[in-house]
């Protein structure tokens, strides 16, 4: 008895340091190496979470769960193969107008570059003495004459070989677009992503399909208060991931509509693919309102001569951006989501080292996530609180 009581006290020691430490370094390593099967997954959730509320309602009117979400998964699909066709003609146009649009930028640099060298020149006239700019621009003697130069002697001219009896063929290697080069020298990287993005939707299908079945197993592993402990996670998480998802896409479903009128109303070229690009690019933790004045200031660039349009063009993009922020997120999202400002840029840092990009972009809901389970987990509420805002 002593011995199992011993040994019982020895389990419940809190663990050491050190073990922490390489708990946690390998828990980094596995989210590092495995990015690709977490970020995949990742998605899949997110795409589940959206397409959640669809299924639910046709599940309201007696269709069984499978078929509806075969049905909300084969429309959405669908959704997203006409936007990609869209998209792709609307790129197929802007790529073909890429000359005018190098001219532009061309001239745009040299009309900075003059600006900055008449600055400097001012400068250089304002600070420097008038007796020192005048031993400056004094005339240097003048270099003799050309006829008064000893002229070199001509190289001897090489003696070439006779040309070819036969026809000469002259072969020209075809240039090759910069995106099949990427593609070529990232090959292994391209194929691993689109391996990884062909599991996406039966992912989703099947998150959607066996959604209350996963969720009775999933409980059914715990016991007790623990089983209740993990169906609040579970309720918390989905939760505020629905809130924290669907809002945003509705948010920017709204801010990319009002962006595709305002640049239809001005006629600015290819209104259909910048105005989604710009609405959902505000959207972006901390970098959103000058990541979404790229596309827009960049299509004007062929059309628009002086500054005053492109002054309307970044005003209303910040216009949008601002009163998405301010006004719309807290009705559309909610308070749902309490994080401190802290918490959230260390989060971005955190999770954009280790996925890069598309890291920034999952930073928020998986940190949220992650609150969520401490705010219902005994033992685990104070982290809950040291996220939260």
């Amino acid at each position: 008895m002593a011995i199992l009581s011993s040994g019982s006290s020895s389990r419940s020691k809190p663990r050491g340091p050190g073990v922490v430490v390489i708990a946690t370094a390998a828990t980094i390593a596995l989210l590092y190496f495995g990015r690709a099967f977490l970020i995949t997954s990742v998605i899949a959730v997110i795409l589940s979470l959206i397409l959640e509320p669809f299924v639910g309602l046709l599940v309201r009117i007696r269709i069984p769960r499978a078929f509806a979400s075969f049905l909300v998964c084969s429309t959405a699909l669908l959704l997203i193969y006409l936007a990609g066709l869209g998209s792709y003609s609307q790129l197929s146009g802007l790529a073909a107008e890429i000359p005018a649009y190098s001219d532009r930028l061309n001239q745009i640099v040299d009309a900075v570059t003059t600006k900055i060298e008449h600055a400097e020149q001012a400068t250089y006239r304002l600070l420097l003495p008038k007796r020192m700019q005048k031993a400056q621009e004094a005339p240097k003697p003048a270099t003799p004459p050309p006829s008064r130069r000893r002229r070199a002697a001509p190289d001897p001219l090489p003696i070439l070989p006779p040309p070819p009896a036969g026809p000469v063929e002259v072969r020209i290697a075809p240039e090759t677009s910069p995106i099949i080069q990427y593609i070529t020298s990232h090959l292994e990287t391209v194929y691993s992503i689109l391996l990884m993005a062909s599991f996406v939707p039966f992912l989703v299908y099947f998150m959607l399909s066996w959604r209350d079945h996963i969720r009775r197993r999933f409980l059914q592993l715990f016991q007790g208060s623990s089983r209740l402990a993990a169906g609040k996670s579970w309720e918390g998480v989905a939760e505020m991931g629905r809130a924290y998802v669907v809002g945003n896409f509705l948010l920017g479903l709204i801010i990319s509509a009002a962006s595709t009128l305002f640049f239809w109303f001005i006629r600015l070229p290819y209104f259909p693919l910048i105005g989604p690009l710009s609405g959902f690019l505000s959207l972006v933790p901390y970098v959103g309102l000058p990541l979404a004045m790229i596309p827009p200031l960049f299509a004007a660039l062929p059309v628009y001569n002086r500054l005053a349009p492109y002054l309307i063009i970044a005003t209303s993009v910040a216009f949008f951006h601002l009163l998405a922020l301010n006004l719309l997120y807290p009705k559309i999202v909610g308070s749902r989501v309490h994080l401190n400002p802290l918490v959230v840029t260390l989060a971005l840092m955190f999770w954009g080292t280790l996925w890069g990009g598309i890291g920034l972009v999952l930073a928020i809901p998986i940190t949220a996530g992650i609150k969520a389970v401490c705010d219902n987990v005994e033992g685990f509420e104070a982290y809950g609180r040291l996220l939260g805002d």
